[in-house]
C-alpha cells in the first residue's frame, strides 16, 4: 500500500478528504480504492454550485472491472470538479492523491469533519480487511 497522506482525513467507504487553506475541501478516492477498483475507464463527475449531503452519491467511477459510486464524506456546494478526468479518468489510478482528486466542496456542516478516520484509524481499518 501507498503512503497515506497523515494531514488528510479518511472514510469506511475509501474516500479522503484534505481541507485547503481557504476552508473548502478536495475529496478523492485513496490508492487502496483505486488499487481495487482496477483500471479506470470514465468518471461521472457533480456539478458544480451542485448542493450535496453527507453519505448522497455524487460520482460514479467505472472501471474495467466494476462500477461505484463515491458518496460524499462532506455536505456542502461543489465548488470545482477535476474536469481532466473526464478525458483522462486514470489519473486517479496514477496519483489518487494528488493529479486524481475529484471536486471540491464549501462545506456547510463543520461537524461532518468529526467523523471521518485519521490516517492512523483507516490504515488500521485497511490491514482488518486485508486479513
Amino acid at each position: 500500500m501507498s503512503d497515506l497522506p497523515a494531514d488528510y482525513k479518511y472514510t469506511k467507504t475509501h474516500e479522503w478528504v484534505r481541507v485547503e487553506e481557504d476552508g473548502t475541501i478536495t475529496i478523492g478516492i485513496t490508492d487502496h480504492a483505486q488499487g481495487l477498483l482496477g483500471d479506470l475507464v470514465y468518471v461521472r463527475l457533480p456539478e458544480v454550485g451542485q448542493i450535496i449531503d453527507t453519505q448522497e452519491e455524487c460520482v460514479v467511477l467505472e472501471s474495467v472491472k466494476t462500477a461505484e459510486e463515491v458518496y460524499s464524506p462532506i455536505s456542502g456546494e461543489v465548488v470545482a470538479i477535476n474536469e481532466v478526468l473526464e478525458e483522462e479518468p486514470e489519473l486517479i489510478n496514477q496519483g489518487a492523491f494528488e493529479q486524481g482528486w475529484i471536486y471540491k466542496v464549501q462545506p456547510s456542516n463543520d461537524a461532518d469533519m468529526d467523523e471521518l478516520l485519521s490516517v492512523e484509524d483507516y490504515q488500521a481499518m485497511i490491514e482488518q480487511e486485508d486479513d
